[in-house]
């Protein structure tokens, strides 16, 4: 009897299998009308389950899962609830207000993982354990799934993406070690999203590439084909940019993607572009010189390269002029920032190449040579050293600090992508303020 009762489970658990693998669409907004919009365009182009993120539970609470549950009355729906503590009390709590699959942190300790499974248990619903932030995190896998875990997730979190960690490196290891599903989170675009599948993953958790997209529907149908199909399908979108990509990166948003991502950071206050409509970016050559001395700027243009933008701290009058800026276009230099002053605009214009400059003076001095070329210079309030990254355009300059430029710029495609979905919800017929709630998000006391 007791080897009938295991083959009947194992004929269960096959059964199961066979609905894999899923795309679970994670409603990360702190905005519960906006989720269920997204949501709705998300089921329309074919998501299996739909999830109520982190950010809509800690800003809407348990009424954004009554919500979805009254709007989606047939879907399966996630609460990531990414429980830490008393597991079976917020268990209790998400599963009364709707949820089918209640997340937990697999870090949290056994006594709450085996509360938490026990009350899923008591209200017929089912518990993922997220594996985010766990050092050994496939010994842990198999450890959750002996305390009676439904799923596990291998999840690389947003600001591990930021420095575009692999969202694959253990999937592949914790799939083979675990008998239970696989669910994986983070990151995921249509172009790696077949190879999740091919990876073990069960369920394939997606975010920003549906809910950031214009056209939820069509991003979902994509990445839905791309995972029943184990097929990659190619996306400029939604990806995390590596350190050989960083001036794509750059190229790709404004300087105010990049100030936001920066938090409000990073702007060289008093610059203005001598030509409109071109973009610069590169890494900083610096240059400090004496007002008017123009020998250490020109001589500095011999030691840059196409990737170069050379920044100079001068004074008011003109360190640079129309033949210095022939002299960077013939050699293909990335731009110059004058912290200082500047001549022959007309010509320079005609030039049509990017300088940014702080004045415009007619009169220049002597190349006397004071000064000194690679030295750390501010300008504008920002700190410049050789090597950051100094990205330009017709909002001005900013200065990215080389060491956290690849989280920069990812963030700042984050920055971008967002705002093209909120473009697009204006475009429906909304306000910004309408779009983004801001009275109630308005700072109180």
């Amino acid at each position: 009897m007791l080897i009938n009762f295991i083959n009947a489970l194992g004929l269960l658990y096959e059964g199961m299998r066979k609905k894999f693998p899923v795309l679970q669409v994670a409603l990360d907004f702190i905005n519960l009308a906006r989720a269920i919009k997204a949501g709705e365009e998300a089921l329309r182009g074919g998501a299996d389950w739909i999830e109520a993120g982190t950010p809509l539970i800690k800003s809407e609470g348990m009424n954004a899962l009554r919500a979805l549950r009254e709007r989606f009355s047939d879907a399966i729906i996630v609460a990531d609830m990414k429980t830490m503590d008393v597991g079976a009390l917020e268990v209790s709590m998400a599963a009364k207000a709707g949820a089918n699959i209640i997340s937990i942190l697999g870090a949290a300790d056994d006594e709450t993982v085996i509360e938490s499974v026990e009350e899923a248990r008591n209200y017929g619903v089912e518990i993922m354990a997220d594996l985010i932030g766990c050092k050994e995190a496939e010994e842990r896998a198999k450890v959750l799934e002996k305390l009676g875990v439904d799923y596990l997730c291998v999840h690389v979190g947003v600001d591990e993406q930021m420095r575009a960690r692999d969202p694959l490196m253990a999937l592949e290891r914790i799939a083979h070690a675990v008998g239970v599903p696989v669910a994986a989170a983070g990151g995921i675009n249509s172009e790696i999203a077949g190879s999740v599948v091919e990876h073990g993953a069960d369920i394939v958790i997606v975010g920003g590439a549906i809910i950031k997209a214009p056209d939820i529907a069509e991003a979902t149908r994509k990445i839905k084909r791309a995972i029943v199909e184990k097929k990659n399908v190619r996306s400029q979108l939604y990806k995390k940019y590596g350190y050989a990509q960083l001036r794509d990166a750059f190229m790709r948003v404004s300087t105010a993607n990049i100030c936001d991502a920066m938090h409000k950071r990073g702007f060289i206050d008093g610059v203005f572009p001598i030509c409109r409509g071109l973009k610069m970016v590169g890494t900083a050559l610096t240059v400090k010189t004496m007002d008017g001395d123009w020998a250490k700027p020109v001589e500095a243009i011999d030691l840059a390269d196409k990737n170069t933008v050379i920044v100079i701290s001068a004074g008011k009058r003109a360190v640079w002029g129309e033949l210095a800026t022939w002299s960077c276009k013939v050699k293909g230099v990335a731009g110059v920032v004058v912290y200082g002053g500047v001549r022959d605009v007309e010509q320079i214009r005609e030039i049509n190449y990017p300088i940014f400059a702080r004045y415009i003076c007619a009169e220049a001095g002597d190349p006397k040579g004071f000064g000194e070329i690679g030295c750390e210079v501010v300008c504008g309030g920002q700190r410049i050293r050789n090597g950051d990254w100094i990205i330009g355009d017709d909002n001005g300059v900013v200065v990215v600090p080389k060491e956290r430029a690849l989280e920069v710029a990812n963030r700042a495609i984050d920055v971008m992508e967002r705002e093209d979905r909120i473009r697009e919800e204006i475009k429906r017929g909304g306000s910004l303020a309408s779009v983004l709630e801001l009275l109630r998000w308005e700072k109180r006391g």
